[in-house]
C-alpha cells in the first residue's frame, strides 16, 4: 500500500472562501495612525505655558531679592544715621561747650618719620595715649587729621604735655617731648598738634588753636 505524505500545520480551506488571519496571528501587522494636529498643538501650548510660568517665577524671585537688598541698605543707612546722631547727642551731654576741649593730631607735610605713638597729659594727668597702625599712619601722611582727645576742663589756663615716639628715616628710634600752655574760655576749645620728626629740620611738635 502506498503511503500518504502528511503536511503538518495546514489549514483546510472550504471551497468559495478565502484565506484570512485572525488579529491575534503573529503575522498580523500593526497599523500606526498619525497624531492629530490639534493634539500636537495642545501639547506644544502646555509646554510653552509651563516654560513661561517658570521664567516668570524666576524673574519674580529676582525682583523680590533686589527689593530686599534695597530695604537692607536703607535700614543700614538709617542705623548709621541714628548712631551718629546719638553719638553727637551723647558728646553734647558729656562735654558741654563751656568745658569741652578737643585735641587733634596731624603730620607735618612731607615728613619722612614713622609715627609709633602719642601720649598727652593735661595739667599732669594722663589724657590720651594712642599707638598707630600702618593704615592710620598712611591716612595721616595723606593729610588726614585724627581727634585723639575730647574731654572736659574748667575755664582758665592749662598745661599740655605731648610725648611723641617713632622712627627716623634711617630706622633709628626717637622720642620727643614738648610742653605748651593754652587757655580755656566759655566756648569749646579746639587744639591741633602738628608732629614732625628730627629729620624734617623744623620744630618737632607745634601747637595751633582754633
Amino acid at each position: 500500500m502506498a503511503r500518504r505524505n502528511r503536511i503538518p500545520n495546514t489549514l483546510a480551506i472550504e471551497p468559495g472562501r478565502s484565506l484570512s488571519h485572525s488579529p491575534s496571528d503573529s503575522w498580523a501587522r500593526l497599523r500606526c495612525e498619525p497624531v492629530p494636529a490639534a493634539a500636537r498643538a495642545f501639547v506644544v501650548a502646555v509646554l510653552l505655558c509651563l516654560g513661561g510660568a517658570y521664567g516668570w517665577a524666576g524673574q519674580n524671585d529676582k525682583q523680590q531679592m533686589r527689593g530686599l537688598d534695597e530695604q537692607i541698605q536703607e535700614i543700614k543707612s538709617d542705623v548709621l544715621r541714628i548712631a551718629a546722631e546719638l553719638s553727637q547727642l551723647e558728646e553734647t551731654l558729656l562735654y558741654p561747650s563751656g568745658t569741652q576741649v578737643a585735641i587733634f593730631v596731624a603730620l607735618a607735610k612731607g615728613d619722612p618719620m614713622r609715627l609709633d605713638s602719642v601720649r598727652l597729659q593735661i595739667d599732669g594727668q594722663l589724657a590720651a595715649q594712642h599707638i598707630y597702625g600702618a593704615k592710620e599712619l598712611e591716612a595721616l601722611r595723606k593729610g588726614g587729621v585724627q581727634r585723639i582727645y575730647v574731654g572736659n576742663v574748667v575755664t582758665g589756663d592749662h598745661k599740655l604735655e605731648v610725648l611723641v615716639e617713632g622712627k627716623r628715616e634711617s630706622g633709628a628710634d626717637f622720642s620727643r617731648t614738648e610742653r605748651f600752655s593754652f587757655r580755656k574760655d566759655v566756648k569749646p576749645k579746639l587744639v591741633e598738634l602738628t608732629l614732625g620728626g628730627p629729620d624734617s629740620g623744623k620744630t618737632s611738635i607745634t601747637l595751633g588753636e582754633w
